[in-house]
């Protein structure tokens, strides 16, 4: 009687198996499913603010488009906790763990129920005081009419985005507890494709309007549309219901009152950035292009974080053989991300800020952008390269305590932080301009992630000890010595003669970094390049 193979399937088939939006992933392959998803809508989030940059420049139309998401960030950070589905995927996972989904289920219909009326009555109010808004979070504004009447009037467009947001957060929550990432994952995209279709279609008869409609429907048939239909197809089913005696809404008011309440440099460092840098002439946009340009690698650690969410809340609730509960798995966990993430994070800044000049001219570069706009983005973007690893590991840092239930230390210690960093924002930028900035926010972020770490340990959760620190070192070196190779390769090569020069500097630079990278790590004992090369041929 022949035996069963034991060969495994080719390739191409596990690919597809992981793929599918029944698929429930490991804790790998939904961190590589969702960092894949992540980069890849960055790189569409790139060629957006390419062509932003290509048809506004820096001009005053594109300081008012870059500060037009603000009010609406606002009222969602504020009413909803800016994390929809960080408090929905805690309490999910209980439920679902616990074997009470229909109560779940019940709880959501409750809460999307009140939060839109909550939220439609917040909007309305918004579309009547968004000028007192705007001309408090941006006075430099103020001096130019024209261009505090233009973000107003974009402002307008854009907020009833947030109804479909919170409800993409919700049905996005309800796919994560049960570890289906995969259509989740690629919805941004089509978020902001919508904008460069917006764009592109309606450009010549609305104008710099036309990015702020197409930024709408792109929500719309986003995180809201796709979401919701991959939600019904895994069995939510929903109700419009309003209790405010509900459990679950009370739960997840409790859960979610810390993150209203408290502030985190994640969400407002671009609003203090803006406040400053919007008495400075394009500084917005700049700084802005930059900051989303820098947002590609760090989508890296936001996919880890949010990949690692349900799993954590599962391990924190295991429980051992004789019911109680086991932290060491919990612990080696949360550790064991940070170590990886910050490990690939050195690496990557000693490539942006060695890079920054030549990747950014040869992005962006054109239309109304110009060559000084790209030296002066490249100086920002080297700035905020540097604390990418910070970025990183605060990401993965706060969804511990979430998935423990605690929302309320990190935000309280978030929100000191942040009012810790007020005058730092404000003396570097008296002394340095619009790059003082940029370096105040590497500095606050450093703080906050630092803060997170040693909270962490302190409540007996995740021993800092417990860190890879031995492969830390032999990434940092590996990073320090491709820096040094990279500064020597730009400072003989040749720059700006052409975009095909560029692209040649560009390329010899990836090339001595991934080299440089792999020898030192290698001649150091890290294992990551052997782990590299298994993960590859499996």
């Amino acid at each position: 009687m022949p035996q069963p193979s034991s060969a495994r399937p080719p390739v191409w088939q596990r690919v597809l198996r992981v793929l599918r939006p029944s698929h429930s992933h490991s804790a790998f392959t939904a961190t590589l499913l969702l960092s894949f998803a992540a980069l890849l809508s960055k790189i569409i989030s790139l060629v957006r603010v390419k062509y932003i940059a290509h048809v506004l420049g820096r001009t005053a139309a594109a300081d008012a488009f870059n500060a037009m998401f603000q009010l609406p960030d606002t009222i969602s950070y504020f009413l909803i906790g800016g994390a929809t589905s960080i408090t929905f995927v805690t309490m999910l996972t209980r439920y679902r763990e616990s074997g009470r989904e229909g109560e779940g289920e019940e709880a959501l219909s409750v809460i999307l129920t009140t939060m839109a009326l909550v939220l439609s009555i917040a909007i309305a109010a918004a579309e009547i005081l968004a000028p007192v808004y705007v001309r408090f979070a941006f006075p430099g504004f103020v001096a130019n009419p024209a261009k505090f009447a233009l973000c107003v009037h974009l402002t307008r467009i854009i907020l009833p985005g947030q109804l479909f947001f919170f409800g993409g957060g919700l049905f996005g929550a309800f796919l994560l507890a049960r570890k289906q990432f995969t259509l989740q994952a690629f919805a941004p995209l089509i978020y902001n494709l919508g904008m460069i279709v917006g764009g592109v279609a309606l450009f010549r008869w609305l104008g710099v309007s036309s990015l702020a409609w197409g930024a709408l429907g792109g929500v719309i048939l986003g995180p809201f549309a796709v979401n919701g239909l991959a939600a019904r197809r895994a069995g939510m089913r929903l109700r419009l219901h309003l209790d405010w005696r509900s459990e679950g809404l009370r739960e997840w008011v409790r859960l979610t009152l810390p993150l209203i309440l408290g502030f985190s440099l994640v969400t407002v460092d671009s609003w203090i950035i803006s406040y400053f840098a919007s008495h400075i002439g394009g500084a917005v946009s700049l700084l802005q292009y930059a900051k989303q340009l820098f947002s590609v690698p760090q989508a890296l650690g936001q996919a880890a974080g949010a990949a690692s969410l349900p799993f954590l809340a599962s391990l924190f609730n295991r429980r051992d053989a004789s019911g109680r509960r086991d932290p060491a798995p919990f612990a080696a966990s949360v550790n064991e991300s940070v170590s990886r993430i910050t490990t690939v994070s050195l690496l990557l800044s000693s490539l942006m800020i060695a890079m920054g000049g030549p990747a950014v001219d040869l992005v962006f570069r054109g239309g109304l952008f110009h060559r000084a706009d790209t030296g002066e983005m490249a100086l920002y973007f080297g700035i905020f390269s540097a604390s990418l690893c910070f970025w990183s590991a605060q990401a993965i840092y706060a969804r511990a305590f979430y998935a423990t239930g605690n929302t309320v230390t990190p935000m309280v210690a978030a929100s000191l932080v942040t009012l810790a960093s007020l005058p730092v924002y404000a003396l570097l930028f008296r002394l340095r301009g619009a790059p003082g900035l940029a370096v105040a926010s590497d500095i606050g972020i450093t703080v906050q992630a630092s803060v997170f770490a040693v909270l962490l340990a302190r409540a007996g959760l995740v021993p800092v000890r417990g860190l890879d620190w031995r492969e830390l070192g032999r990434s940092l070196a590996a990073a320090a010595v491709s820096f040094g190779l990279l500064v020597a390769l730009s400072r003989v090569a040749p720059h700006g003669s052409s975009r095909a020069v560029e692209f040649g500097v560009l390329t010899a630079g990836v090339v001595v970094w991934v080299g440089s990278c792999w020898g030192v790590l290698r001649v150091t004992g890290s294992p990551l390049p052997e782990q590299l090369v298994r993960r590859f041929l499996r």
